[in-house]
C-alpha cells in the first residue's frame, strides 16, 4: 500500500503581523504609552533637578510627608502613597492588557503566545542571574537586589522610540508590548513572593470578601463606579495591610473583570476590560506613573564623585550590566533558541538584527524597577540611591545602544511602513491586511 506523503510542518511565524482590528487597538495602546513617556521623562528630569539643586531639602521633605489614617495602616509618606496607591492602577492596566491578549488578543493562540512570553521569562532570568554573580560575596542585603533589572518599562522604551523617530515595524511595537506586560506580571510575582513581609494571614481572608464582591458585580457587567470603586478601594487597603504589596490587588481586580462583551446581557460593542482600559490609561500614563517616577527618581547624586561612588558599588554595577548586557542576552537569546528548536521561524521581511535591536530597547527599566530597589533596600538607603543612580545610567546606555541599531534599519522600515500604508481599492483597509486573508 503506497504512502501518502507527509505533509510539510506549520511554522508559527514569530513577530507576524496582526489581524487589523488588532493592528488598530495596539497603535492606540502605543500612542497613549508613549505621550505618558514623555511625561516620564519630564517628571525624572524635574526630580533630578530638584533633588540635587540648593532647595534639595524641600524635595525630600515633600516626598516623605505623611499623610493618612494609622489605625488602618494608611499612613504613608507621599512616595509610599505613590508606590503603594498609584501603581496599583498600573498593576491594575497591566493585568487588563494580559488578560484580554490571552482571551481574545493574538496571544490567545500557543503558537503566537510561547515566544513573547518565553522570551519575557528568560529577560526576567538571565539579568536575575548577572546581577547575582556580580554580587556574589557581599552582604546579603546586596543579593535582595537581584530582581531590579528585570522589568521592561514600556512607556520609557516608546518615548524613546518617539525621540529618535524610527518607523519601527508595528509587529515589533506589539512584540515590544506584549514582552513589557508579561514582565509586568512576573514582577507583581516576585514581588508577592519575596518581597512582602509581615503577613496578616487576617486581613489578606478580609480582602476576599470586597474581592469576590466586586468579581460578582464584575461577571454581571455592573459598571457603576459608584459600587465598583469603593470595593476595589477596600481590596486595596486589606492587601496593603495584610503586608503584600498593595499593587498585588489591582491585578488582582484586573483579573476578575470579563474580557468579551456578554451578548446574553445585551452587551453591545466592547467588553468591560477595553471599556476600563480606555478610561484608565490616559489616568495611568498621564498622571500616575509620571508622579510616582517623580517622588522616586529623585535622588542626590553629589557631582562627578558622587556618581563615581554610586556606580563603584557592586549593587550598581550588577544592576547596569543586567540591564544592558542581561536584557539583550534574555530577550534575544530565548527568541532565537525558540526559533531553532521549534516550528517557530522569523516573520518574513524582518532581520535578526531587528530582534536585537528590541533586545536592547527591553534594557530600558524604571517604573518597576525603582520600585524593587526600594522594597529590597529601604527608601533614601545607600544601596537604594546606588540603584536609582544604575537603573537611570542602565537605561540610558541600554536606550542609546537600542537607538544606535534602530536607525541602521530606520530607512528599510520607512521604506515597508510606506508600502503598508497602500489602499488601493480604497476601503480604508490596507492592502497588506487583505491580502493576508
Amino acid at each position: 500500500m503506497a504512502k501518502h506523503p507527509s505533509r510539510p510542518a506549520f511554522a508559527a511565524k514569530v513577530l507576524s503581523r496582526s489581524s487589523y482590528p488588532e493592528f488598530l487597538r495596539i497603535s492606540e495602546i502605543l500612542r497613549l504609552e508613549t505621550a505618558g513617556g514623555a511625561l516620564l521623562l519630564l517628571a525624572t528630569a524635574a526630580a533630578l533637578l530638584w533633588a540635587n539643586s540648593p532647595a534639595a531639602e524641600g524635595y525630600f521633605a515633600l516626598r516623605d510627608l505623611k499623610i493618612g489614617y494609622e489605625p488602618w495602616h494608611l499612613q504613608l509618606s507621599l512616595g509610599h502613597w505613590a508606590s503603594d496607591g498609584l501603581l496599583a492602577i498600573f498593576f491594575f492596566l497591566a493585568g487588563l492588557e494580559l488578560k484580554r491578549e490571552f482571551v481574545s488578543g493574538e496571544l490567545r493562540k500557543v503558537s503566537k503566545a510561547v515566544v513573547p512570553v518565553a522570551a519575557a521569562v528568560g529577560g526576567v532570568a538571565v539579568p536575575a542571574l548577572i546581577y547575582t554573580l556580580v554580587n556574589l560575596g557581599q552582604d546579603a542585603d546586596s543579593l535582595r537586589g537581584w530582581a531590579i533589572p528585570t522589568a521592561t518599562d514600556i512607556a520609557f522604551a516608546l518615548a524613546v522610540l518617539a525621540v529618535i523617530n524610527t518607523h519601527l515595524p508595528a509587529a515589533l511595537r506589539t512584540f515590544l508590548l506584549t514582552l513589557a506586560v508579561v514582565d509586568d506580571l512576573l514582577a507583581i510575582g516576585i514581588i508577592a513572593f519575596f518581597y512582602s513581609s509581615g503577613l496578616q494571614p487576617l486581613f489578606l481572608l478580609a480582602a476576599l470578601v470586597p474581592l469576590g464582591l466586586f468579581t460578582l458585580l464584575a461577571q454581571r457587567r455592573v459598571r457603576s463606579w459608584y459600587l465598583l470603586l469603593p470595593l476595589a478601594a477596600a481590596t486595596w487597603g486589606l492587601v496593603h495591610a495584610s503586608g503584600i504589596h498593595a499593587t498585588v490587588a489591582g491585578v488582582l481586580l484586573a483579573f476578575a473583570v470579563p474580557v468579551l462583551a456578554s451578548r446574553k446581557r445585551g452587551e453591545t460593542g466592547s467588553g468591560m476590560a477595553e471599556s476600563f482600559e480606555h478610561r484608565l490609561r490616559p489616568l495611568s500614563a498621564g498622571f500616575a506613573v509620571p508622579v510616582f517616577a517623580f517622588f522616586s527618581a529623585g535622588v542626590a547624586v553629589g557631582g562627578l564623585n558622587g556618581f563615581r561612588s554610586a556606580l563603584a558599588d557592586p549593587v550598581a554595577l550588577g544592576i547596569v550590566a543586567a540591564l544592558v548586557a542581561g536584557k539583550t542576552i534574555g530577550v534575544f537569546g530565548t527568541t532565537y533558541l525558540i526559533t531553532k528548536t521549534t516550528r517557530a521561524k522569523l516573520d518574513d521581511g524582518l532581520a535578526w538584527i531587528d530582534v536585537a535591536g528590541l533586545a536592547l530597547l527591553a534594557g530600558v527599566g524604571f517604573t518597576v524597577s525603582l520600585l524593587i530597589a526600594e522594597l529590597s533596600f529601604g527608601a533614601g538607603s545607600a544601596h537604594d540611591d546606588h540603584a536609582k543612580v544604575a537603573i537611570l545610567t542602565g537605561s540610558l546606555v541600554a536606550a542609546l545602544l537600542a537607538a544606535v541599531v534602530l536607525r541602521l534599519r530606520n530607512r528599510h522600515y520607512r521604506t515597508v511602513e510606506l508600502a503598508e500604508r497602500h489602499d488601493a481599492d480604497g476601503d480604508g483597509i490596507p492592502d497588506v491586511f487583505e491580502h493576508r486573508g
